[in-house]
């Protein structure tokens, strides 16, 4: 299963990329399952993230959001403004 990842603020900074595709093992998922994949994957900071938000094709979801081939998936920190 392919899904296209999406990196927004200090993970895209810390990463080094504003996104990618990634084929996925079976057994992954959910956004929960793709977040722990990459970390094992070597994308570290997606771990470190305090309170990291995320979207499966552009609406807000949680760690045992299902994901399937061809979604678009967004990890990002919490935003603040002033």
């Amino acid at each position: 299963m392919s899904v296209q990842v999406l990196y927004f603020a200090g993970l895209k900074e810390a990463l080094g990329r504003a996104g990618e595709t990634v084929d996925l093992p079976a057994d992954v998922a959910t956004v929960g399952g793709l977040r722990d994949w990459l970390v094992e994957q070597g994308r570290g900071a997606l771990a470190g993230a305090k309170n990291l938000r995320c979207a499966v094709n552009q609406e807000m979801a949680n760690a045992d959001a299902a994901i399937k081939a061809g979604d678009e998936v967004a990890f990002f920190p919490p935003v603040t403004g002033g």
